[in-house]
């Protein structure tokens, strides 16, 4: 890049440094560290999490992702605006877990269920989340690598270091820095600063998108070529996609209800708002944040596969592709292929002469990996290389193959963007890497100390200066782990893919041990238990076999001759769901994506927990006292201002008082509340779903052709999101500054309580019971 992009990354790095610096003098007790002392409003909440919640490795995935189905898919994600709008503005599961005053995620199990349930939740919690994270370093640098195109490894007083290591060491210190200065508050105001910095930027960089390229006159006609069942522009011609169909997007609503709260990545946030109220409508004022976000990242993977494919751009594409090849090529078989190696130099005269030697036509024939000579994204050349590889090394086949996939769309974003413009869009995603670096950095190194050590220590507090050691020491150890294992992990799935996996050694039954615990008085530590355990079995059996298909498995399976037998048995198992579920043993990646697995870790783990919990339960559990209602109230507790404790009143039902039950109106509510509510009420459920139906049924009667898809997707995700742009930039800068002020001010005067630790004793919080002691 030029020096000038560069100095656009380094100068709003170093205002985000200075704020953390400067915030690090409010942290006086554990409290403080882990949630921020409980005083954020509501805009510092959105603003934050938005930027927390979305890091480098999810622009990552939706490159991924974009790139091989397009717009299509996401019209299907409409359907589930119901929920989401429910979810948001009944403050589902937020509400309930911000009134038990837990710190994290076990605190509330040990409440609710016991101890040892916590430090077994603790476990599982932390070693799914700290695998799941593991890869975000590798991601993050390998993107900023590829899209600045800096070499693969640096000369440093004679010896050579990877860049790739050294790109992770870098973001990953920076992080920890930011974290061990002062726990959330650090984070929460490093992340609203990153997130008001990115606003004029998401503008600039959505400006330059629109006015380079043409939407009707480049983009739409690219994504528009492609073949039967593979449509990138109508939801209605995609049968034929594999990984990505409608059953990911059924199971991603699936989860997104039976797992609410189960993924811990940004915990610190769940317990940071002032109130409850304050949490819930950080959630409803989310809804709002977004816009050219939202637009920028929809242009940056058309822009990318227009450029990609469009014969408008065929000779700039061809060279970015070879490029690709050749960096992808040195970066996952630089351990493989020794100098000298044969099939190297064949491989290196294909890629600059186009032209197939004869002993390399014989290497792909023969290879295990297959070559679709009909490639939709015209990548045959990239399959032949890795079909070559794949009959020498067919674990670098894999790692090669999903390098490329990950890097292709910031590759050619690379060979898009002209001076400044790169610097803008590098500095916002060093802004998503270090945002989400911190923030699970911060999530799983205080889940081990606070839901594992803690606890098997019973009782007994830690004195708040070691347990602040404690919690800054395994926040490192995370940060160590991560870089190890992004530095020697060779991940082959897709990112979404594992995540899904990784997530559900935790969250394939954990939903229901939350969701349950907050709702249902009749749930059970033994039904959590089971749950828990079954959901986690299948979570890692799947990750084993994912793991050792290839090299192991399919080898077994072919030289005993029963390659043709599993198929045939798994095709039939698939049958009834094709082509949503389609199974077939190959050589390639194991039959079943990480999306199924997780469907069938949800459903026996949600039919497990009502079973067993109906079986066991004795005596319903006290939720008054778990949520800090009527007598269990806390003196003083903004959590309950005006609503009333004891009996609620009945009061004749009206469609208007419905209406705002649906809506998620209380008595909490000010009138600029209401307004927010319903306004995200009438842009979800109204507009966005209720557009859906009319051109769902519509199409049912008669079907749209291609080119009105493309003029919808146009309405839908460029020009309403440019609207919602022009108005949130202004308001989310202006209300995110002055929150952060109120922010700090609250800090300032914040009362330190150091039995407000994360100990829960009988039940009950520790500082509740210490409370009680002073109270009359």
């Amino acid at each position: 890049m030029h020096y000038i992009d560069w100095l656009l990354v380094i100068i709003p790095i170093c205002i985000v440094v200075v704020i953390g610096l400067k915030a690090q003098r409010y942290v006086k007790s554990v409290s403080d560290f882990l949630a921020a002392g409980r005083v954020a409003g509501r805009y510092v909440l959105a603003v934050s999490v938005g930027e927390a919640s979305f890091g480098l490795i999810s622009l990552a995935a939706g490159f991924e992702m974009f790139y091989k189905v397009g717009f299509a898919l996401s019209f299907w994600n409409l359907l589930y605006i119901p929920v989401s709008i429910f979810i948001t503005l009944s403050g589902y599961c937020v509400y309930r877990f911000r009134e038990t005053r837990a710190m994290t995620m076990g605190q509330f199990l040990e409440m609710r269920y016991n101890r040892a349930f916590r430090i077994f939740a603790g476990i599982l919690q932390s070693l799914s989340g700290v695998l799941n994270y593991a890869i975000f370093p590798a991601v993050g640098a390998r993107f900023l690598i590829y899209f600045c195109d800096l070499p693969l490894s640096v000369n440093i007083a004679g010896l050579q270091f990877p860049t790739f290591a050294l790109v992770m060491m870098g973001f990953l210190s920076l992080a920890v820095v930011i974290v061990c200065l002062g726990g959330q508050i650090t984070i929460m105001a490093t992340d609203c600063i990153q997130g008001i910095l990115s606003y004029p930027f998401y503008m600039i960089v959505t400006a330059f998108l629109v006015i380079k390229f043409s939407y009707f006159g480049e983009m739409a006609p690219a994504l528009m070529d492609r073949p039967d069942g593979y449509s990138m522009i109508n939801p209605f011609d995609i049968e034929k996609l594999r990984d990505f169909n409608v059953l990911y997007i059924i199971v991603g609503i699936m989860s997104s209800t039976l797992n609410r709260m189960s993924w811990s990545g940004t915990q610190g946030y769940n317990a940071a708002a002032a109130n409850a109220h304050e949490q819930k409508m950080g959630g409803v004022l989310g809804t709002w944040r977004v816009g050219f976000s939202t637009m920028m990242f929809a242009l940056l993977g058309v822009v990318a596969y227009t450029y990609l494919n469009h014969p408008k751009y065929e000779a700039e594409a061809a060279q970015t592709r070879t490029h690709l090849i050749e960096k992808t090529l040195a970066d996952s078989t630089q351990h493989s292929f020794t100098e000298g190696s044969t099939l190297a130099a064949e491989i290196q005269s294909y890629l600059h002469s186009d032209e197939l030697s004869a002993p390399l036509q014989a290497r792909i024939a023969e290879a295990p990996m297959q070559v679709d000579e009909q490639s939709l994204e015209g990548e045959t050349k990239k399959d032949r290389i890795r079909a070559a590889i794949s009959s020498e090394a067919p674990a670098d086949a894999q790692t090669f193959d999903t390098i490329y996939n990950q890097m292709r769309v910031p590759f050619a974003l690379r060979d898009i963007m002209p001076v400044g413009i790169a610097g803008i869009f590098c500095a916002l995603c060093v802004f998503l890497l270090i945002s989400t670096d911190t923030t699970y950095m911060h999530s799983w190194g205080s889940i081990i100390i606070q839901d594992i050590v803690l606890p098997l220590r019973g009782d007994k507090p830690l004195s708040p200066k070691t347990h602040l050691l404690y919690l800054r020491l395994s926040i490192i150890g995370v940060a160590t782990f991560a870089f190890f294992f992004s530095f020697f992990f060779a991940q082959v799935d897709y990112i979404l893919m594992f995540f899904a996996i990784t997530g559900a050694i935790w969250g394939g039954g954990a939903g229901p041990c939350i969701v349950g615990g907050l709702y249902w008085k009749r749930a059970t530590t033994a039904a959590a238990f089971t749950t828990l355990i079954l959901g986690s079995a299948v979570a890692v059996s799947g990750i084993i076999l994912q793991k050792i298909w290839v090299p192991v498995i399919y080898p077994w399976l072919d030289a005993n001759d029963w390659v043709a037998t599993a198929n045939s048995l798994l095709m039939a198992c698939s049958a009834p769901f094709e082509p949503f579920i389609k199974w077939r043993v190959t050589a390639e990646k194991f039959p079943i994506t990480s999306q199924e697995l997780m469907l069938f870790s949800m459903l026996i783990s949600s039919g497990s927990f009502i079973f067993v919990s109906l079986l066991t339960c004795k005596q319903p559990f006290n939720m008054e006292r778990l949520l800090h209602r009527g007598a269990y109230r806390r003196k003083g507790d903004p959590d309950h201002k005006g609503v009333p404790d004891g009996p609620i009143p009945v009061r004749k039902l009206t469609v208007g008082k419905i209406m705002q039950k649906i809506v998620g109106i209380n008595s909490e509510y000010t009138r600029g509340d209401k307004a927010l509510a319903w306004s995200v009420f009438i842009y979800g459920v109204v507009w966005m779903f209720g557009s859906t139906l009319v051109i769902t049924v519509w199409n049912l009667i008669a079907p749209w052709p291609d080119a009105w898809w493309a003029t919808w997707f146009a309405i839908l995700k460029i020009y309403s999101m440019g609207l919602i742009g022009l108005v949130s930039t202004f308001w989310f800068l202006i209300g995110g500054i002055v929150d952060l002020r109120k922010m700090f001010r609250r800090l300032a005067e914040k009362e330190v309580d150091h039995a407000d630790d994360g100990r829960v004793i009988g039940h009950m919080n520790a500082d509740d019971i210490e409370q009680n002691k002073r109270q009359p």
